[in-house]
């Protein structure tokens, strides 16, 4: 049983590759008000699944192209293991035992006339990009007609497109483990080693147009284990530990944003038994 709460940050480096597009605005790379980047916590849950499955662990919400089972729908999953009649209590500690992404995330379950939610001890925020990123947009075209041409020239007139990328940024993924949450979903010591593991290789195995190999990496991972369950300090003392070169303009490489620990802080805090772990992503 996980018995000490714990925090941890990641930093993303992203060149020209789509961090994660908005599909109600032409899938062009999200962003805040002030031009921050953004990520959506759904699409970093959705990449740690996808390396939980390739560490061989049993996941409920499956990506519909990494379907493991017969199951091509959360209902026909849940059906498959529980009826209207089993109780409340034991689909929840059921589901738990079955399944690592609802003992971490958690789930509502609405299926067979129920509605049980199992509240998760692993909490991510949406990732921001530490300066204002700027957005470049690329026109592409189709050697081969995607439909049937109907004018003289034999070009068809859907092979005009638009594909859209960061050009360069550094991205900070923040989350915590809620040590009383894990209690009561049985998440372990255990699975918080796997969900470091997958935040090292995040984007391993996740390569698309959008995304292409090596254009998305994880550069470090701050991995901070408390001396007890309510922590030694809050998670938000941890998260602004976290510093970098605010002043050098036109950043272009990781090493450029000069990112650290305060060590000053970081040494109060471990005076109060707070520990870190700095890990090298893949």
């Amino acid at each position: 049983m996980l018995e000490n709460k714990i925090d941890f940050m990641v930093t993303v480096e992203v060149r020209e590759a789509n961090a994660n597009g908005d599909p109600l605005s032409g899938n062009m790379p999200r962003t805040d008000a002030k031009g921050y980047g953004l990520m959506s916590d759904v699409s970093i849950k959705r990449k740690i699944r996808n390396r939980m499955q390739d560490m061989g662990q049993p996941i409920f919400v499956q990506a519909g192209d990494r379907i493991e089972d017969e199951f091509k729908s959360l209902e026909k999953r849940f059906s498959n293991h529980f009826t209207a009649k089993t109780p409340d209590s034991d689909i929840e500690e059921q589901a738990n035992q079955m399944w690592l992404d609802v003992r971490a995330f958690g789930q509502v379950f609405t299926y067979l006339k129920k509605s049980i939610g199992v509240r998760g001890p692993v909490s991510i925020s949406m990732a921001k990009s530490l300066e204002p990123i700027v957005i470049s947009s690329l026109q592409i075209t189709r050697s081969t007609n995607g439909m049937e041409a109907k004018s003289e020239s034999g070009r068809s007139s859907d092979t005009m497109g638009t594909k859209h990328f960061v050009d360069y940024g550094v991205y900070l993924v923040k989350g915590s483990i809620n040590a009383n949450f894990a209690e009561k979903t049985g998440f372990s010591d255990a699975d918080a080693e796997v969900i470091k593991e997958a935040l090292v290789s995040l984007f391993e195995n996740d390569a698309s147009s959008a995304r292409p190999e090596g254009s998305m990496r994880v550069r470090e991972v701050f991995w901070f284990t408390h001396a007890s369950k309510l922590g030694n300090v809050s998670s938000a003392r941890v998260f602004d530990l976290l510093e970098f070169d605010k002043d050098k303009q036109d950043k272009d490489s990781y090493e450029d944003y000069g990112i650290h620990l305060n060590q000053e802080k970081l040494a109060d805090y471990q005076a109060k038994g707070l520990e870190v772990d700095v890990l090298e992503g893949l």
